[in-house]
C-alpha cells in the first residue's frame, strides 16, 4: 500500500500548510498513541530541534498522545539520534522527533523511532495512517496518559557519545571549530569534544527559533571554513539542524564530504579487522569512494538515496557502516541510526590512530568529476524509460569501461530528469552529460 502522509523520512512540510498544522499534529499524536497502545502499555519520548514551531507541535502531540492513553516523556531540544538512543534506554514503545533536519525554520516535520531505536516498520506507519482517517476519541479520564520531563537527557546522551571511543581517549592538543547550525546539537556537541580534551571553538550555538540552518551548519560551510583558517585550527566539524548529518573542513579550509568521512571510518575499521563485511553508499555516492574501497578489498554496494534505504541495506547484509555524501553516516557498531556526533568521533579516532591530519587522511580517496544536469520536461511518459535514452546510457557506460558511471533519475517532486555522469576525465564526463541531457530534452519535446 502507498502511504498518504509518511515519506521516506517521516512527515515534513511548510509550517501552517496541511499537514504541518496544529490540528493535524493533535490527531497524529492520538493516532500514534492508539497504534502504540494496541501493542501494550505505552510510553512515548518526544524531542525536538530548535525551530520556533517546535513548541506548538510538541504541545499538540502531547495532547493527542495523552488522549489516547499514552504516557509522554518530554526531552526538549535534542539531536535526532539522541532520541533514538534514549527511546531504547528508557524502554519506551516509541520516540518522536519534531524536526525538519537541514531545512529552514519555516519547515517542520515528524520522525518516529521504534522501541529499538530504528525506523518504524511500514505496517505501523500504515496503522497510524488508517487511524488518522478515523474519528478521534478520548480514553476515560482515569486512563489518560501522564506527562513528565526528562531533565538529565543531555547528560545521558553526552556519556553515550563518549562511550563510542575507548575510555582512555584524549584529544588534548587538538583544536577544532564546531558549527552547531543553531540547532539541536548546540548544547551537547561542544561538551562531548571538550570533555574528551579537545580545544573547542563554537559557532552557531545561539538558537532563537528562527536561525536554525541559516547560513550555517553543514548546508552552508563558508563560515566554518573561514573560522578554521582564522583560528589556525586542526579541523572543523559542521552539523545540520537536527544532528544526524556531519561534514568537516580540513586545516587548509577544504570541505571534506560524507563520502570521504565514510571512507576514513571504513578504512580504520578494516585495518583493525572490525569492519564486518563492506560499506553501503547510495546511487549518488562518488565513484571515487567505490574505487578507493575496492583498492583495499572492501565490498561496496549502493542503496537508493535516503538514510532509510542505507539502513535497510545494512540490516539485510548485517554490515556495520554506510552513509551518504550529504554527511548522513551510520555506524551500527555503536548505534541504530545516523548520528553526526558519533560519526565525527569515529573520524577523529581514525586520524589519531594513523597519527595524521584530515587533509592527509582524505588523500587516499580521489573523487571523480561528477556532472549533474537537470532537464525539465512537460510531464507524461518518463523520458528515462525511452528506448533511445536507455540505449545511449548503455553505450556511454560501456565506453567508460568501469571507470565511469551514468545515472538518470526522474525527480519525485518536480518535472525534472536529473542526468548525472561521473568518471576519470572531467571533459569527457561533461560531454557525455550534455549529450544525454540533450537527448532527454529531445524525446520529451
Amino acid at each position: 500500500m502507498s502511504k498518504k502522509y509518511f515519506g521516506t523520512d517521516g512527515i515534513r512540510g511548510r509550517v501552517g500548510v496541511y499537514p504541518i498544522t496544529p490540528d493535524f499534529m493533535l490527531k497524529l499524536g492520538w493516532a500514534a498513541g492508539m497504534a502504540f497502545r494496541s501493542m501494550g502499555a505505552c510510553r512515548v519520548l518526544v524531542g525536538k530541534d530548535t525551530r520556533i514551531s517546535g513548541y506548538m507541535f510538541e504541545s499538540a502531540l502531547e495532547a493527542g498522545l495523552s488522549a489516547a492513553g499514552a504516557d509522554v516523556m518530554l526531552l526538549g531540544p535534542m539531536p535526532t539520534p539522541a532520541i533514538a538512543y534514549l527511546t531504547r534506554t528508557f524502554h519506551a514503545e516509541a520516540g518522536i522527533v519534531i524536526s525538519a533536519s537541514h531545512n529552514p525554520h519555516d519547515d517542520n516535520g515528524i520522525k518516529f523511532f521504534s522501541g529499538e531505536g530504528t525506523k518504524l516498520p511500514d505496517e505501523v506507519e500504515l496503522m497510524i495512517e488508517e487511524l488518522l482517517d478515523a474519528p478521534m476519541t478520548v480514553v476515560e479520564s482515569s486512563k489518560l496518559g501522564k506527562v513528565s520531563r526528562i531533565n538529565d537527557a543531555s547528560g545521558r546522551y553526552i556519556e553515550f557519545c563518549k562511550s563510542s571511543v575507548p575510555s582512555s581517549t584524549s584529544f588534548a592538543g587538538l583544536k577544532i571549530v564546531v558549527d552547531c547550525a543553531h540547532g539541536a546539537t548546540y548544547k551537547v556537541a561542544p561538551s562531548v569534544f571538550r570533555e574528551l580534551g579537545a580545544e573547542v571553538v563554537v559557532l552557531s550555538a545561539q538558537p532563537n527559533g528562527l536561525n536554525i540552518n541559516d547560513n550555517c551548519g553543514s548546508t552552508h560551510m563558508g563560515q566554518l571554513q573561514a573560522a578554521v583558517l582564522a583560528e589556525h585550527a586542526d579541523l572543523g566539524i559542521a552539523f545540520d539542524g537536527d544532528g544526524d548529518r556531519v561534514l568537516m573542513v580540513d586545516h587548509t579550509g577544504a570541505i571534506v564530504d560524507g563520502d570521504e568521512l565514510l571512507f576514513i571510518i571504513a578504512r580504520d575499521l578494516h585495518a583493525r579487522n572490525k569492519l564486518q563485511g563492506g560499506v553501503v553508499g547510495t546511487l549518488m555516492s562518488n565513484l571515487g569512494l567505490e574505487l578507493a574501497l575496492a583498492d583495499l578489498g572492501i565490498p561496496f554496494v549502493r542503496a537508493n538515496v535516503g538514510d532509510r534505504y542505507v539502513i535497510a541495506e545494512l540490516l539485510e547484509r548485517q554490515w556495520l557502516v554506510g552513509g551518504e555524501n550529504s554527511g548522513h553516516i551510520v555506524c551500527f557498531q555503536h548505534t541504530t541510526t545516523g548520528d553526526a556526533i558519533i560519526a565525527a568521533l569515529q573520524v577523529l579516532m581514525a586520524l589519531k590512530r594513523r597519527d595524521e591530519g584530515l587533509a592527509q587522511s582524505r588523500q587516499a580517496l580521489r573523487k571523480c568529476p561528477q556532472i549533474l544536469v537537470n532537464v525539465r520536461f512537460g510531464g507524461g511518459a518518463n523520458p528515462v524509460e525511452h528506448p533511445a535514452v536507455k540505449e545511449a546510457c548503455a553505450r556511454v557506460t560501456t565506453t567508460m569501461a568501469g571507470r565511469g558511471r551514468v545515472l538518470l533519475r526522474k525527480s519525485g517532486t518536480e518535472p525534472l530528469v536529473r542526468v548525472m555522469v561521473e568518471g576519470d576525465d572531467e571533459a569527457q564526463v561533461r560531454g557525455y552529460a550534455d549529450e544525454l541531457a540533450k537527448l532527454v530534452a529531445e524525446v520529451s519535446a
